[in-house]
């Protein structure tokens, strides 16, 4: 009973702090008089097609941080990814195979990172920053086109288009109180739903949880800690891998630097969420709160008619904050 106490009050955090961000901006609109339809199906529609490609990644972050990892190379390694996808479309292979390549591009990605944090017992933050700039170089390599590789239109089929698109048709689901988003929505809750069943039903789970929780006493438990840290690594990186194909649906093209700055954006969704940097601590429940929260303020931000930088700083607030709070917590465990 316990556990599952702490699992619900570790969700209600981020559920709350989504639920007084969109009143904080349903006000704001209201108060100021604009008329950024803020409050409407149609934004709620672009919040969740603009979540997918973050949200995505952020479940395999999810799982890496709770092992008490890190990965700097989230963003570079989803542009690659996508890169490769194009570089396959654009070969002659069919979407199918594009995908399929991608997605193992990105478990080879984690492999890469896995093995040289696990088997060489290097720190992961200095690991995944020195290969966050190797996967850009190969991205880069892969194309002759500046960065960037496009295409022929005809080999991107239009129900991959359908994927990011704000009015899907036709309708992916008909109950007239949800928003009919694009399937790539219901693609990311079904992954959603996968990695919290993996990581709460089965015995995977609980060692990625033991081993973020402290790593000796793991290793002493019999849990095989260098094994399963490779593993986290590898899934992590098919779904950063499967995060790049979104590129490939909404701007029709591979861009080896389009995942620059993205990691930052993987890692705060999963913090703001509740995980913590420390490990042993996250929900998927609250890294997707987490993925929503920053969707929207960035619809917020725009609906008020509000500058780029006031929405960087009320992110950083909001991290900064998420961090304080994961460290009162980790406070009050230690006493009791």
């Amino acid at each position: 009973m316990k556990p599952l106490m702490q699992r619900t009050l570790a969700t209600a955090g981020p559920l709350l702090a989504l639920l007084i961000v969109i009143a904080f901006f349903a006000l704001a609109e209201w108060v100021s008089g604009t008329e950024g339809n803020f409050t409407s199906i149609s934004s709620t529609r672009l919040v969740g097609v603009q979540s997918i490609k973050v949200g995505i990644a952020a479940l395999g972050m999810t799982l890496i941080i709770i092992s008490g990892g890190i990965d700097l190379s989230a963003g570079t390694a989803s542009a690659l990814c996508g890169c490769v996808a194009a570089a396959c479309l654009d070969s002659g292979w069919s979407i199918y195979a594009s995908i399929v390549a991608a997605v193992v591009a990105g478990a080879a990605c984690g492999l890469f990172n896995g093995v040289l944090i696990a088997g060489l017992r290097l720190v992961p933050f200095i690991i995944t920053l020195g290969s966050m700039t190797i996967f850009m170089g190969i991205g880069k390599f892969l194309s002759d086109q500046g960065g960037t590789i496009t295409p022929p239109r005809e080999t991107i089929p239009d129900w991959l288009r359908m994927m990011v698109t704000q009015y899907p048709d036709p309708a992916w689901i008909a109950y007239p109180l949800i928003p009919n988003f694009g399937w790539g929505v219901w693609m990311t809750l079904v992954l959603a739903i996968m990695v919290a069943v993996g990581l709460h039903r089965t015995i995977l789970g609980r060692h990625i949880f033991a081993i973020g929780s402290s790593e000796a006493t793991a290793r002493l438990c019999g849990v095989r800690v260098q094994s399963t840290k490779v593993l986290v690594y590898v899934i992590a990186g098919a779904l950063f891998g499967l995060a790049g194909c979104v590129d490939i649906a909404r701007l029709e093209k591979g861009d080896a630097t389009a995942g620059l700055g993205m990691e930052l954006e993987i890692i705060a969704a999963v913090v703001i969420g509740g995980g913590s940097l420390l490990g042993g601590r996250g929900s998927v429940v609250g890294t997707l709160c987490g993925v929503l929260i920053m969707g929207v303020i960035n619809l917020g931000c725009t609906a008020l008619e509000l500058e780029n930088q006031v929405e960087n700083i009320l992110l950083g607030v909001i991290i900064i904050a998420a961090v304080y709070v994961d460290r009162l917590r980790s406070l009050k465990t230690s006493k009791s």
